[in-house]
Order: structure tokens, then C-alpha cells, then sequence
């Protein structure tokens, strides 16, 4: 009898996760299909994988590019639907057809999408962190609801999950009903985890990308640098494993091959150990509760010698430090801090401001008044928009001021 094809859309087709979400579909053709895709922007990149994988449906959700991407497939031979409503991405993961959903969007934006495709009922494969640091407790009690079922791409997260009894995530276990004392995140520390602290302050966006281990994008690639994306994991771990602060712990391994860990209460530690790919969380998520080949090669445990752990240093990644304090704050928060990273982190790549304005834009926006207690979506939103025009407002005053020192100076 022939496996029945699972129908994937894939959110954020052309950035890291896309791509290597296609990279697997394109090696399981017989139980894989990109059923629907979609873009912010890179047209171009989407049109060559619409011709690759011949989607039957895509989203376009820049609306200047909607228009181009529509004339190049008018002049092509494909047979593609092309969604341009307002609401496209939520109606898209929401169509019958589809069966499994990878959010791969970065930021706020895949937030919405992904709890649409929660209340459709679908697979919800979660790569952004940020959905489920901003509104973890409604997208995991409307997964318990709709009977949907959420499974973490997170290279972390997905090593925590293979850790766990299989219903853990769908019964909504707490730590204590599973016998779990500690998650253990671990993070490689990024590109600065040894830099004299003195030399942050003129560290480049192309330094802050340059990650020792993981190819990601860039606005990943500088939340590691800041230690950011472990304090962001930290919120979701919180949120998608039930588990207060006491049962979340940091360290850092720089050799990134042990994704993260899970101690029970009779002192076992299992831990998910593997290459540094992210084929690898991916092929797990999409296969549950079976396997399948990721393409990765092998972990040849002759070459990696050694295993090293630490604790993470606070002062010099003070982002972790705020994510770990908004983590037992609540509320609103969360979505305050996440808002105010991804303006901070966009003016830092665009050059408007320096790596250490960074966690002083997110504390600023962290100062403000906001819904200190409600999780409610609209609340949430809220919190979002006020928190990103409040560090706008920071980083502007801060460039002005930086700019009057040096006129100041040089007269």
C-alpha cells in the first residue's frame, strides 16, 4: 500500500529554515510534498523553487512585491494560485489540503499565521521563537483545544522534546508529573563569548554574524551574539514545557553538540546529542513519531575530543539576563522585550546603532508602562506596538545625542 503524501506549507520558504525544510522534502518525495509556500520578499528566490517543487498555492506578503511576483508567474507555465488578501497567510495554513505547517518567518510577523494553523487543527512545526514568547500560554492551551499538535524546531527545543515521554507536549504535562527536575539549555556563546568586554563596543554587524558553529540569519546570528535567542529559548521553554524558572537552567558549550538536556528527579540526564544542522531537529519534527535520513553526516565522536560546559557570564550578555527576569514577570512583558530586540537588532544591522544599544533599547522599553498581567492576544499586540515605537523613539535620541558629542568634540 502506498504511505500517504504529507502536504507541507512552508513559512519563510526562502530564508535558513525553508531551506532546509525543502532539502528534506526533496529527499522523502514519496512521503513528502511542498504543498504551499511563501515569501516576504525574495521573489526571485521563490519563483526558482516554485519552480522546483511546483506548489499548488503560495503567499506573497510584501505588497510591492505581490505585484512582480504575480507578472512573473503570468509569463510562466506554472499552474499556481497566488493568495494576496490581507489575511493570506492565516487563510493559507488554515486550507484543508495541508497537513503539516513549518513557521519559519522570523520576528513578530509569523505570529498570527501560527495560531491560525493552530486553531485549524494542523502539525505545527515552530522554528521562530518569537510566537511562542509572546503568546505561548494561548498557542499551547488552543493546540490542547483544537487538537493540534506543536512540535519545536528549535534545535534546543527539539532535543528537549526527544527527551520527554512522547505525550508530553499534547497532555500538557507539568515537569513534576513527568519526573523532570531541570531543562537544560545550552548555548555555544556565540562569536563573543571570549572577547574582552572593552571591545564590545565597536564589535560590526558582519563580526556579530559570524557564528562559530550554526548558519543562520542575521538577525539570529546577532540574537546569539547577544545571548538574546538563549534568553528567548528560555521564555519558550517555560511556555512550552509548563515549567516555571526553577526548573530552567543555562550553560554554555561552545562545541554545540549537545542541544540541550532534560534531568529527571532519580538524577538521570538524557541528552540529544548530533551535528550542528538543523536537518537534523527538522527530519525528527517532520517524521514523528518515526525517523527518516536527514542528509547530516554522522557525529564522529573521535573528532570532537571534548564536551565543555559553563555558565553563562550575565554582565557581558546582560540580554539574557532581562529574558530570564521577564520570564517569571509574565504578562505582557515577554512581548515587550521581544519588540523592542527586534527594532534594536534591525537598527544594529542597519548600522544605527552599536551592539551594546542593544540590551540598553530592550531595558528602556522594559521600563515603560504596559499590561503587566494579561496574555490576552489583543493586550499582547498592544504591548508589541507601543514597545517598538518607545525603542525607536530611544535609539533615535540616542543617535542624536551621540552625534552632538562628537560636533561638540571636534569644536
Amino acid at each position: 500500500m502506498q504511505a500517504q503524501i504529507q502536504n507541507i506549507c512552508v513559512l519563510g520558504a526562502t530564508g535558513s529554515i525553508g531551506g532546509s525544510t525543502l532539502d528534506l522534502i526533496a529527499r522523502h518525495p514519496e512521503s513528502m510534498r511542498a504543498f504551499a509556500l511563501t515569501a516576504h520578499s525574495s521573489v526571485d528566490k521563490l519563483f526558482d523553487l516554485c519552480v522546483r517543487f511546483q506548489p499548488e498555492v503560495v503567499v506573497v506578503t510584501d505588497d510591492a512585491c505581490k505585484t512582480i511576483f504575480a507578472e512573473k508567474l503570468k509569463s510562466s507555465d506554472l499552474q499556481i494560485e497566488l493568495l494576496t488578501d490581507k489575511e493570506a497567510l492565516s487563510q493559507l495554513v488554515s486550507l484543508g489540503e495541508i497537513d503539516t505547517v513549518v513557521t519559519g518567518i522570523v520576528g513578530a510577523a509569523g505570529l498570527l499565521a501560527t495560531l491560525a494553523a493552530v486553531r485549524a487543527g494542523k502539525r505545527v512545526l515552530i522554528a521562530n521563537k518569537e510566537p511562542l514568547v509572546m503568546t505561548g500560554d494561548l498557542i499551547m492551551s488552543e493546540a490542547q483545544r483544537c487538537q493540534a499538535d506543536i512540535i519545536p524546531l528549535d534545535s534546543e527545543h527539539n532535543a528537549m522534546f526527544q527527551c520527554l515521554p512522547a505525550h508530553y507536549l499534547a497532555a500538557r504535562l507539568s515537569p513534576e508529573a513527568a519526573g523532570v527536575s531541570r531543562f537544560i539549555l545550552t548555548g555555544s556563546g556565540g562569536p563573543f563569548r571570549t572577547m574582552p568586554t572593552e571591545k564590545l563596543t565597536n564589535v560590526t554587524p558582519a563580526q556579530a554574524c559570524a557564528h562559530p558553529k550554526w548558519d543562520m540569519g542575521a538577525k539570529i546570528s546577532v540574537d546569539s551574539a547577544t545571548m538574546m535567542n538563549k534568553g528567548l529559548e528560555y521564555i519558550e521553554t517555560s511556555k512550552l514545557f509548563n515549567a516555571d524558572s526553577s526548573h530552567i537552567e543555562v550553560v554554555v558549550h561552545p562545541q554545540s553538540i549537545v542541544h540541550s538536556m532534560v534531568e529527571f528527579v532519580d538524577g538521570s540526564v538524557i541528552a540529544q546529542l548530533g551535528s550542528p544542522d538543523m536537518r537534523v531537529p527538522i527530519a525528527n519534527a517532520l517524521s514523528w513519531p518515526k525517523r527518516i535520513a536527514s542528509g547530516v553526516a554522522r557525529l564522529d565522536f573521535r573528532q570532537v575530543g571534548r564536551l565543555d560546559f559553563e555558565a553563562p557570564d550575565l554582565q557581558r550578555f546582560p540580554c539574557l539576563g532581562l529574558a530570564m527576569r521577564v520570564a517569571e514577570q509574565g504578562g505582557c512583558a515577554p512581548a515587550v522585550l521581544n519588540a523592542a530586540n527586534e527594532i534594536a537588532v534591525d537598527a544594529f544591522l542597519q548600522g544605527r546603532c552599536s551592539f551594546l544599544d542593544i540590551s540598553e533599547a530592550v531595558e528602556e522599553a522594559l521600563q515603560t508602562d504596559f499590561e503587566s498581567t494579561s496574555t490576552d492576544l489583543e493586550a499582547v499586540l498592544a504591548a508589541d506596538k507601543s514597545a517598538r515605537e518607545t525603542t525607536r523613539r530611544f535609539l533615535a535620541d540616542r543617535k542624536l545625542n551621540d552625534t552632538t558629542a562628537v560636533v561638540k568634540a571636534r569644536l
